[in-house]
């Protein structure tokens, strides 16, 4: 089975084609740009890597948030683009599941953080049993001290907000705290692929019209209108 995987939920623009539980391709571009600039050719470059064609492709795969509004919304709108063209099933992966995917040697409790602005992060905490990640708290927006409250055991933190709030774990946790190389703070679609592929598997699929991002917490505009 053959997924094109797409992320863009943070600065970074990930693109892959994945087959069973192997890469045949993957760009991956930080840009101060919107993504909306270059996503799809390097869709098209990556498919073509992969010496196939999108009616090659079995399905499609994008991270569906946290993370950027803006980045989810170019990502997502791509992908059921591609789905609806083609006919072929879509799914949707978590951007912190992609995180911590890379992690699947690790014994250690598993902290994805992504820096969601105004001092707050997007995080969870997940660990892997039997190869499988599992969740242990559900995804949330909060301040980085809040977010590292009641760990009392070796973590390993990942993502770019860990990367921005280093020195305050650090000093909530001490040697607890364990962190990402530097290369690895970035999502890779790699990850998203293989995630996908486990729902793919199990035709555990959504529908083009069902699959929006998932956002945690409300744009400014709809904060704004709330308060007026």
């Amino acid at each position: 089975m053959k997924i094109l995987a797409v992320d863009t939920a943070t600065k970074s623009c990930s693109v892959a084609v994945v087959d069973k539980d192997s890469l045949l391709a993957e760009m991956t571009l930080v840009s101060s740009q919107t993504h909306s600039i270059h996503l799809m050719e390097m869709i098209e470059t990556v498919i073509a890597n992969s010496d196939l064609t999108v009616s090659d492709l079995d399905g499609f795969a994008a991270t569906r948030g946290p993370g950027s509004f803006t980045g989810l919304r170019i990502g997502i709108s791509s992908v059921k683009g591609l789905a609806a063209a083609s006919g072929k099933p879509l799914v949707g992966v978590s951007t912190l599941d992609a995180l911590a995917y890379q992690f699947s040697w690790s014994s250690f409790l598993i902290c994805p953080f992504l820096d969601a602005r105004k001092g707050e992060v997007y995080f969870s905490r997940c660990r892997f049993e039997n190869g499988i990640l599992k969740q242990e708290i559900e995804e949330q927006v909060s301040n980085p001290a809040n977010a590292v409250e009641g760990i009392d055991e070796p973590c390993v933190f990942v993502g770019e907000g860990a990367l921005t709030y280093k020195d305050l774990i650090i000093d909530k946790m001490d040697e607890l705290a364990k962190f990402a190389p530097p290369a690895q703070n970035s999502i890779k679609a790699l990850n998203v692929g293989l995630l996908a592929m486990e729902r793919f598997e199990k035709n555990d699929t959504e529908g083009v019209a069902d699959f929006v991002p998932k956002y945690i917490r409300k744009s400014d505009a709809e904060l704004k209108i709330l308060r007026n």
